[in-house]
């Protein structure tokens, strides 16, 4: 079955992004839990801005026993020492946080205390609407890369020409080595850093995305000689088959 264009007309009238955006990384861990040999687990995660949860009702529990006593036990020894006050920054000044939203799956071994081993990150509009953004993506991408976590980035966003795969490699040093069909919009890709004969490489499987072709199936590495397949396409049309997105929506005055 073809990709779908979510974000014009006319089935982005009619469907949310959001609604698809939301549930397709629940999909892709259905299925890749059926590849996924044992000791690793994939879990789905989605966070929205940069929104921050505290524990608050542990913070005024903390808070009052602070104001209570001014000082602090030494380990037991009944010797109490003063809180000490820091000085003063050297700079103050207000900033502001990209709103970066993520839409992601994540695959851990659970035989190395639930170590991240594979991120496949869902590109969002906000992901690519500004050049903050996009660096703030590339770069977790990247930090992911050096601590030898395998990245998948998966973009179906048609209303914004950025690639964030090519400002990946610019970022990595590779980008002069990238055919020119890697500068597509849509696209999904694959990357992992590895080691051989003493230097660090970066390998990357890339297919350019087309509305109206079928996603491709990628490699997942877990490891440097483990990789299970992850297959877009079918977690793409049961995302779409449990939502009700047509495969092609008819234009008005079609006969169906």
């Amino acid at each position: 079955m073809p990709l779908r264009d979510h974000f014009h007309a006319p089935l982005a009238g009619r469907r949310s992004w959001e609604g698809f955006h939301g549930q397709w990384p629940a999909m892709i861990v259905i299925e890749l839990s059926r590849k996924l040999p044992p000791g690793y687990v994939a879990e789905p995660r989605a966070h929205f801005g940069t929104s921050i949860e505290v524990d608050v009702a542990t913070y005024e529990e903390e808070v009052s026993a602070s104001a209570a006593s001014p000082f602090v036990g030494n380990g037991g020894t009944g010797v109490a020492t003063a809180v000490w006050a820091p000085p003063l920054p050297t700079l103050t000044f207000a900033t502001d946080w990209p709103a970066q939203d993520e839409y992601e799956v994540r695959v851990y071994d659970t035989r190395s205390g639930h170590r991240l081993v594979a991120a496949i990150e869902i590109v969002s509009p906000a992901n690519k609407d500004r050049p903050e953004h996009r660096r703030a993506l590339v770069a977790k991408c990247a930090a992911l890369l050096e601590d030898r976590v395998c990245v998948g980035i998966v973009d179906l966003v048609t209303n914004r020409t950025a690639n964030l795969y090519r400002e990946l490699l610019e970022l990595l040093g590779g980008a002069d080595l990238s055919p020119p069909d890697e500068v597509s919009p849509v696209y999904a890709v694959v990357c992992r850093s590895t080691r051989k004969d003493a230097t660090w490489r970066i390998e990357t499987w890339m297919r350019p995305l087309s509305v109206g072709q079928p996603l491709p199936t990628l490699p997942l590495w877990l490891a440097d000689d483990l990789s299970v397949p992850v297959d877009l396409e079918s977690s793409y049309e049961e995302t779409c088959r449990i939502l009700r997105l047509p495969s092609a929506v008819p234009r008005p005055g079609d006969v169906g």
